[in-house]
């Protein structure tokens, strides 16, 4: 079994810069981290190939820097990882990042074919969540988004039953691989690595792919070239100057407080109590 895993390195969020001329992430120099929601894949990953065998296969597009990232995932337990590279990738949106990892996967499914292929369900530094089913759709794969549970994966079938949370519950799906699945956050807890996975982290080379390697002759769909997404201001909101109003509780009942309460509320909003009386 072959699965592959894209991750992302991305900016500590209390310490994110926004260039203001390009209005991209400025990650020079910020304290950096893997994307907390791409741990939850991994795990799941790993476990799967404990299960059945096999190998993991850890993939991340960006700066040089991200190499910590990938020897992290290794330090985990995976058994290879890529670092997707290239001037030609800077300032990518959604569209051009799932294009090259698309491509990057399909180049190393010619050397051993991909079962599965797991994502976060989103990045804390973007949170479009579009990256994932991007990939699948531009692979041909079915996708399992906001996965709660893997529930079995039969590989002489060449099926997987899932449970997928949605507003009105939990749906179970049935699906062929290969496919793309997006974990939730909470669904396993990562483990430690072993002092031989360590060890392993320390003298590991991470394989660096420009886009020749990865098979993109289109450069004009990476890139800012291939982002159409144009983010026009980014700002911090305005904090507030309204200032809470404080009810006094002293010597009051709970009822008494609870009627206080309640006045204070229908008195800014009187509509809302006659909407309430009717």
């Amino acid at each position: 079994m072959h699965i592959v895993v894209c991750i992302k390195q991305v900016p500590d969020s209390a310490q994110i810069r926004v260039h203001p001329v390009t209005n991209t992430i400025m990650r020079q120099g910020v304290p950096t981290i893997i994307n907390p929601y791409d741990l939850f894949s991994l795990e799941e990953a790993l476990r799967l190939r404990d299960q059945f065998g096999g190998k993991v296969t850890v993939i991340t597009m960006g700066p040089k820097m991200a190499i910590e990232a990938l020897k992290k995932c290794i330090s985990y337990g995976a058994d290879d990882a890529i670092l997707l590279t290239d001037k030609v990738f800077a300032g990518s949106d959604t569209l051009a990042t799932s294009f090259a990892l698309a491509s990057t996967i399909a180049k190393i499914g010619e050397t051993q074919p991909v079962d599965m292929v797991f994502c976060g369900k989103q990045t804390i530094d973007g949170d479009t969540a579009q990256v994932g089913p991007g990939i699948a759709r531009r692979l041909g794969m079915q996708q399992l988004t906001y996965v709660a549970q893997v529930e079995t994966v039969d590989l002489e079938k060449r099926e997987i039953v899932a449970h997928r949370r949605s507003e009105g519950g939990v749906q179970v799906l049935q699906t062929k691989l290969p496919c793309l699945v997006t974990m939730l956050e909470g669904t396993n807890t990562m483990r430690f690595g072993t002092m031989e996975d360590l060890f392993r982290a320390a003298r590991y080379e991470v394989a660096e792919w420009d886009h020749k390697a990865a098979g993109i002759t289109a450069t004009t769909q990476c890139g800012l070239k291939g982002s159409p997404t144009v983010v026009k201001k980014v700002f911090a909101p305005p904090a507030k100057a309204v200032k809470a109003e404080m009810i006094k509780t002293e010597d009051k009942s709970a009822r008494e407080v609870a009627d206080a309460l309640l006045n204070s509320v229908f008195a800014k909003h009187p509509k809302l109590e006659m909407e309430i009386g009717q």
